[in-house]
């Protein structure tokens, strides 16, 4: 029997005129494979990256979803919002589940059992899973190059079983296991794992690729880039949660935003081909890490010597992005030029970017 060649997708690459601006984009398409009325909390960051996910993937396409916070919330009561195909696997299995559902499409289609183009195969890892439980097999389906993307949407915390730390938790982030206190006032003491630039570097032939739900049309750009690359692809995404970071409910997208406008969350890409980093992301402003820690309940209890902590990293962050760093920022990486969070005065725009 002859075999029959795969033919996969090609996603048109949204127009963006301007990566910082908040606009209606009419190229976005209609269809919602991720419906509303799911259970997840209001603002919730994973479900809002959830919609662009799959929206920017389209109907042919198939999600798999490891032990989670959108597992628990969106698949009880023999209901889900899942307007595509879905799978649940354990904390785990992540990639192995992924590149099992990958290679069986293409077994299946090279011998004629399944007619049509292969299906976009996403799936979508919390950082308990991508970055502590499931690293191994997401390492090893993205080492094998296994045609899927593999999605972290990271909320810096196990959300799902209450708000425990993860390696992704930020420095001075409160949580059930690392409360502040006499002894350990900053909570957190460790920086979270550079979990994509790890990706990056261990698995080079793969793009990858860093997001956040304050940009959606990059968001969802990425998410196609991803999944027009023959092969493994890596996102991680920055979606808050209002739970565990304890801010009011309409935030999320300013959160998403802010955090990559302080320097926390570095934007970028790595592209295979040319075995380099992508810098060229660049939000319209820079902020002290300040104005976006003062929004968050979880950060409440800083000292200035623990946001000037956070202050020099952030910098760091902007340096090794090729940035020059406004005087208002290096100031502020001294403890002796701020007050206490609990006591923070309103932070303001310090520098124009574009």
């Amino acid at each position: 029997m002859a075999t029959i060649e795969v033919e996969r997708q090609l996603l048109p690459i949204l127009d963006s005129p301007n990566q910082g601006a908040r606009f209606y984009n009419p190229e976005l398409p209609s269809s919602e494979p991720f419906v509303p009325g799911h259970r997840t909390c209001a603002g919730c960051g994973p479900s809002i990256q959830y919609r662009m996910t799959s929206k920017a993937a389209g109907d042919n396409t198939i999600l798999v979803g490891p032990t989670g916070c959108m597992y628990v919330a969106n698949s009880s009561y023999l209901c889900t919002p899942y307007n595509v195909p879905w799978a649940h696997t354990q904390i785990g299995s992540a990639g192995s589940f992924t590149a099992g559902v990958a290679a069986a499409y293409e077994a299946m289609i090279r011998k004629g059992k399944w007619k049509g183009k292969f299906p976009n195969i996403i799936c979508e890892a919390g950082d308990g899973s991508a970055s502590d439980i499931g690293l191994a097999s997401i390492s090893g389906a993205l080492y094998r190059n296994h045609d899927c993307l593999i999605i972290c949407y990271d909320n810096e915390q196990y959300a799902n079983t209450g708000i425990q730390a993860s390696s992704r938790t930020p420095y001075g982030g409160m949580t059930t296991f690392s409360p502040p206190g006499p002894e350990v006032p900053e909570g957190k003491k460790l920086y979270p794992k550079d979990l994509a630039r790890m990706m990056a570097a261990g698995h080079p032939h793969c793009y990858v690729a860093t997001a956040s739900v304050g940009y959606p049309i990059d968001l969802m750009n990425k998410v196609r880039k991803g999944l027009n690359n023959k092969g493994a692809s890596y996102l991680m995404v920055y979606t808050p949660c209002q739970k565990g970071f304890v801010y009011e409910t309409p935030r999320s997208i300013d959160l998403g935003r802010l955090v990559v406008e302080c320097g926390l969350y570095p934007m970028w890409e790595w592209n295979p081909e040319k075995r380099a980093y992508d810098y060229s992301f660049r939000p319209q402003t820079m902020r002290p890490v300040s104005e976006y820690l003062k929004l968050q309940g979880r950060f409440g209890h800083l000292h200035a010597e623990h946001i000037a902590k956070l202050q020099k990293f952030a910098n760091e962050q902007w340096r090794m992005m090729g940035v020059e760093l406004p005087e208002a920022l290096i100031q502020a990486a001294d403890a002796k030029n701020l007050v206490n969070m609990s006591a923070a005065a309103e932070a303001e725009t310090v520098a124009q970017t574009i």
